[in-house]
C-alpha cells in the first residue's frame, strides 16, 4: 500500500499534484519525522475526536498534541480522542494508526491549527506507515480551503 484510495480521490478531485517520500516502516510522528528526514513541526497529522454530535478531525503539526480546550472553545464542543476501533473503521482504507489529514476524503469535519498555514511545504501520511505524501504549502491550503481554522494545538 501507498496512498490511500480515498486521498488520491481527493488530491486528484482538487488536482493537487503531491510527491511521495518513502522512509523505513515507523510507527510514530516522531519517528516518521527521522526516517523521513522532515521537520517532525512540517508533518500535518489527524487526530479524530467525538462527542454526542459526532466526529471531528483534528489536523495540527506532528510535532504538537491537540489541546482540548482550545479546541473545544473554537468549536463549541465538548469532545474527548476517540477509541481505536472508531478510528480504524472511519480510515478502513489505511494500515491502522496512518490518519490522513483529509476529512474531506472520510467524510468528516475538520478543523486545522493555524501553525500549518505558513508553511511552504507540508507532509502527511496518506495510509500507511511508509510513505509521506508531499504537497507544496499553497496546495495544502487549497485543499483546507473553508476548513474552520484556530490554534488548537500545544507541546507538551
Amino acid at each position: 500500500m501507498t496512498v490511500a484510495a480515498s486521498v488520491v480521490r481527493v488530491l486528484a478531485d482538487h488536482g493537487t499534484a503531491y510527491d511521495l517520500v518513502a522512509h523505513p516502516k515507523s510507527f510514530s510522528s516522531t519517528e516518521n519525522a527521522n526516517a523521513a528526514h522532515v521537520a517532525e513541526d512540517h508533518i500535518a497529522k489527524g487526530v479524530l475526536l467525538r462527542d454526542a454530535r459526532g466526529y471531528v478531525l483534528a489536523v495540527i503539526p506532528a510535532s504538537e498534541w491537540v489541546d482540548l480546550h482550545r479546541l473545544q472553545a473554537v468549536l463549541g464542543r465538548d469532545l474527548s480522542m476517540a477509541q481505536e476501533q472508531e478510528i480504524d473503521r472511519h480510515f478502513s482504507d489505511c494500515v491502522p494508526g496512518a490518519v490522513p489529514p483529509l476529512g474531506e476524503a472520510y467524510g468528516l469535519e475538520m478543523v486545522l491549527d493555524e501553525s500549518l498555514t505558513s508553511l511552504s511545504r507540508i507532509y502527511f501520511e496518506g495510509g500507511d506507515h511508509e510513505h509521506l505524501v508531499q504537497l507544496d504549502g499553497d496546495q495544502f491550503n487549497a485543499l483546507m480551503l473553508g476548513v474552520r481554522r484556530g490554534h488548537i494545538s500545544n507541546t507538551l
